[in-house]
């Protein structure tokens, strides 16, 4: 498939160029015109680069890519990653926030399906798009149980459970990586339980305060979701050969 088709395809398809992002999404480093592999991967890292290139990808999906709001220098650990790219013939595209929010391969919508949760919605906002989905257990399931379907879902037991809602979630929001700092927009859509990725210690006591079931399922677990299910997409669409490469943080 050639390489343009395919980043127009994406772009469109994902909606980089309407989403506001502190990330530059799209393609951040351009890679050879054909492409008949196409590796995929959380982050933008080094390791993530040697795999795609031994894999034979001629195009690496990230959610985290390497260029944010703010020039960098190509020195340090940037320059390898471009320079271990650009040795090994290999593109790289990035998707950040237009990849959680998506409603059939974002990450949100995946946590939503994998959760079971019934009449889905999106709620909530960020950067002027709805940031959340969410949805009702019914019936409704102990929260054991839920953290369980997480586990599974993910294929990693979440770092921290916070039980100050509910004993039995009914209403759960769902918003993958580091969105702790939206838990008050969780509360406002009036769900009860809040599955996110990570936190930190200034939001330990909203969870409380709001009456909330929080469980942090870690932001790496929660995010390899919607790179896959975009694989899946690909695959589908294109008959592309895809590869997730599993490079895990433990956070």
């Amino acid at each position: 498939m050639k390489r343009d088709e395919l980043i127009t395809y994406l772009d469109e398809y994902l909606r980089v160029k309407e989403i506001e992002d502190d990330s530059q999404n799209g393609l951040q480093v351009e890679g050879p015109e054909e492409v008949t592999m196409v590796a995929f991967a959380v982050d933008g890292c080094r390791a993530a680069c040697e795999q795609a290139i031994a894999d034979g990808a001629q195009l690496l999906v990230v959610h985290h890519g390497l260029f944010w709001d703010k020039p960098l220098r190509l020195v340090g650990p940037i320059f390898q990653r471009v320079k271990t790219l650009i040795e090994g013939d290999c593109g790289l595209y990035a998707v950040h926030l237009p990849l959680d929010f998506h409603p059939e391969v974002g990450n949100n919508a995946e946590l939503a399906r994998l959760l079971e949760l019934k009449d889905a919605r999106a709620f909530g906002e960020y950067h002027g798009s709805k940031v959340g989905i969410g949805g009702a257990l019914d019936p409704p399931l102990p929260l054991d149980a839920l953290v369980e379907r997480l586990t599974q879902a993910t294929g990693e037991s979440p770092a921290r459970v916070l039980a100050h809602g509910p004993a039995e979630a009914s209403q759960v929001g769902c918003i993958s990586g580091g969105a702790s700092f939206l838990i008050d927009q969780v509360a406002d859509a009036g769900f009860d339980t809040f599955v996110t990725g990570e936190t930190s210690h200034s939001f330990f006591h909203q969870a409380i305060e709001w009456g909330l079931n929080v469980i942090y399922g870690g932001h790496y677990a929660t995010e390899t979701l919607g790179v896959k299910a975009l694989a899946r997409h690909l695959e589908e669409k294109f008959g592309l050969e895809t590869t997730f490469l599993n490079i895990p943080t433990g956070m």
